[in-house]
């Protein structure tokens, strides 16, 4: 299956949280988007890997993604070296995206910063023909995204374009809710982490309205990208 977007995260959520929006108004407009989690978030605090697995998969359903998998690396000690990159190298073959979406360059959680540097190398040596990968006992073509976007998680990093998501965050809330585990719940006898305060899932919001602010639009998620960013005309620039 071929997809126009490929967005991959350290942990399950991290996509929904950065950039779920933005999936939801592109799959809205006909393009096909799938998810590649790293790592099944067996560290985090609260909740376990087999109930994020469930999470992850509600999550998906609710943004409506044409596929999702993961890749099972070691939460908080995976690294960017030949094997992990090769196992990214056979997904992005595997479905030959034009535009892969990845972790925040920096962030509070190691794995993110660890992330978006392994899957941005693993996007250039996935276009090296003489990386030979097979997938199912079947050999690949070799294949490089045309365009690598890095979303913004926990620090406000300041993003280089931001995509108006005004119709869309209700639909992104609704999938980063889909972890009820891992979020503010009064109820919860679980330990409180930084992700899991009323502050933060507020902040979904409130970050978003500022971005959108600085647009004229009601909501924004905002992006980094690794090149410049090339338009047919001046026109095409809101």
């Amino acid at each position: 299956m071929k997809l126009d977007i490929l967005a991959f995260g350290a942990h399950p959520d991290d996509v929904e949280l950065g950039c779920g929006a933005t999936i939801a108004k592109e799959i809205s407009l006909g393009k096909k988007v799938g998810i590649i989690d790293l790592t099944r978030g067996e560290l985090g605090t609260r909740g376990s890997a087999e109930i994020r697995d469930q999470e992850a998969a509600a999550a998906a359903k609710i943004l409506g993604v044409s596929a999702r998998e993961n890749l099972a690396f070691r939460d908080g000690f995976f690294t960017n070296d030949d094997k992990h990159q090769l196992e990214i190298i056979k997904m992005i073959r595997k479905y030959q995206p034009e535009i892969v979406l990845c972790n925040a360059i920096d962030d509070r959680h190691i794995d993110h910063g660890k992330g978006s540097k392994l899957v941005s190398d693993a996007c250039f040596l996935s276009g090296l023909r003489r990386i030979e990968t097979s997938l199912d006992g079947v050999s690949q073509e070799a294949w490089r995204p045309k365009l690598v976007y890095h979303y913004i998680q926990w620090k406000n990093i300041e993003p280089d374009f931001v995509v108006d998501v005004s119709d869309f965050m209700q639909q992104k809330i609704d999938a980063v809710m889909a972890y009820s585990s891992q979020f503010y719940d009064p109820n919860s006898n679980e330990p409180v982490s930084p992700i899991a305060t009323k502050n933060f899932t507020e902040s979904i919001e409130y970050r978003a309205k500022d971005l959108g602010r600085l647009v004229f639009a009601d909501y924004a998620e905002g992006f980094t990208v690794e090149r410049y960013v090339a338009v047919n005309s001046l026109g095409d620039l809101k």
